[in-house]
């Protein structure tokens, strides 16, 4: 078949394998370790929040008619009958003019309705038996009620969010000191070519070093899961058949780069030709990395990126990491596209739509996607600098600087936008 393929856009491949998966098994991990984790089961207010009627600020619980007419030329003064910390259950009552000095998420006291701020006095700074207030306060400023931010029972974090640190505080303000989320996916890596050395053995003629598994792994890490280096496969047909049984059933997914084209030693095509595996397509309408191929298995997915560098980048992006966040039960499954301007010229042609890398820039408002010039599929100079896919339409004129393009942002550990 490695000849006669059928080409498939890139949505209908994502497609394609997203219908083979459904998200992995729960389990429970400590607050303190679910960082970047995916919630398994929505979050709910235990309780309203704040919990109770509270001062924001520093300053003087009063009863805000007891202030009608204060100005800094007319104070109005007032009784101050006690003072309350942040932890304290007030045990007095502000009565007709009173005040009780207050601090920042101390409890309302009974009978006050407003919190006049200590620079709204005079001698702020004073702690005496009454105090001047110079503005006149309204029944319910500058209080935070009980409830207003939200009520018991609401849900405050859907499944499918991943953690952030605005959601640890959430989960920690709740109380929730066990946290259910999808387990990571173990994300086996192969690599295919009897041209590829390790990083740590000696360069000779006719070899390269195997750049593209510590990339993989590095992106599946980004997505949230745990990558298994597996090596490299051997080209002999028999022998590849014997390996994908050994790994196959110790990861969830695995990810090969190489051997997919129609060369002689391609051995993922001559794998998808044997009847034990279910094959969902070997042909995507894209540049770089067309011949990208997926197949299960024994029950697993297995995703065949091209063997150059830049295409299996953009594969693991288009492919690997859509199946990924569908393994952990996400939100939003698919990238995010949007557009932006064309800064440079890309006049290019192409059959099928170019997935150009690039990096973007906000100027005056306006953001610019500049194209990578050094946009051979093997280049590796300029990966690590990119930001975004740039999407060039099929045809022969590809697109001039100011023309509008679609994007896919990339935001990873190493690739900051803007």
């Amino acid at each position: 078949m490695r000849f006669h393929r059928q080409t498939i856009s890139v949505e209908e491949a994502v497609g394609k394998l997203l219908q083979q998966i459904g998200p992995l098994e729960p389990e429970e991990v400590p607050l303190a370790e679910a960082y970047g984790r995916v919630l398994a089961r929505s979050v709910a207010a235990a309780y309203d929040l704040p919990p109770f009627d509270r001062s924001p600020l520093d300053g003087y619980a009063v009863r805000a008619e007891d202030t009608i007419g204060a100005a800094p030329q007319t104070p109005v003064t007032l009784q101050v009958v006690g003072t309350i910390a942040a932890g304290e259950v007030p045990n007095l009552v502000v009565g007709k003019g009173q005040a009780c000095r207050i601090m920042t998420g101390a409890m309302i006291p009974e009978g006050a309705n407003a919190v006049v701020m200590f620079e709204q006095t005079e001698h702020p700074g004073h702690m005496g038996r009454t105090v001047r207030v110079k503005r006149a306060m309204k029944p319910g400023e500058n209080l935070s009620r009980r409830g207003e931010e939200v009520r018991q029972g609401t849900c405050v974090l859907k499944e499918g969010t991943t953690v952030g640190a605005g959601a640890l505080a959430l989960l920690a303000t709740f109380g929730t000191a066990v946290v259910p989320v999808r387990r990571r996916p173990r994300v086996g890596i192969i690599s295919t070519g009897s041209e590829l050395i390790e990083p740590d053995q000696p360069l000779v003629p006719g070899k390269i070093r195997n750049s593209n598994s510590l990339m993989i792994a590095g992106m599946v890490r980004d997505a949230g899961g745990q990558p298994v280096l597996f090596g490299r496969m051997a080209d002999e047909l028999e022998e590849a058949k014997r390996q994908l049984s050994q790994w196959i059933g110790q990861v969830d997914l695995l990810v090969t780069t190489g051997g997919v084209s129609v060369g002689d030693f391609d051995v993922i095509a001559a794998l998808v030709d044997e009847p034990e595996f279910h094959l969902l397509f070997q042909r995507v309408a894209m540049r770089p990395g067309s011949p990208t191929t997926a197949f299960v298995y024994r029950d697993k997915l297995v995703c065949a990126l091209s063997g150059n560098p830049s295409a299996s980048y953009v594969g693991c992006e288009l492919f690997v990491k859509p199946v990924m966040a569908k393994l952990l039960g996400k939100e939003a499954v698919t990238p995010t596209v949007t557009d932006a301007v064309l800064a440079e010229d890309y006049l290019k042609p192409c059959p099928y739509p170019r997935y150009l890398r690039g990096r973007l820039q906000v100027r005056d408002a306006v953001l610019y996607a500049y194209p990578d010039k050094n946009d051979k599929a093997g280049m590796l100079v300029t990966l690590h600098a990119s930001n975004c896919l740039i999407v060039i339409p099929p045809g022969g004129r590809g697109k001039q600087a100011g023309e509008r393009v679609r994007i896919y942002p990339l935001a990873t550990s190493e690739q900051m936008l803007f």
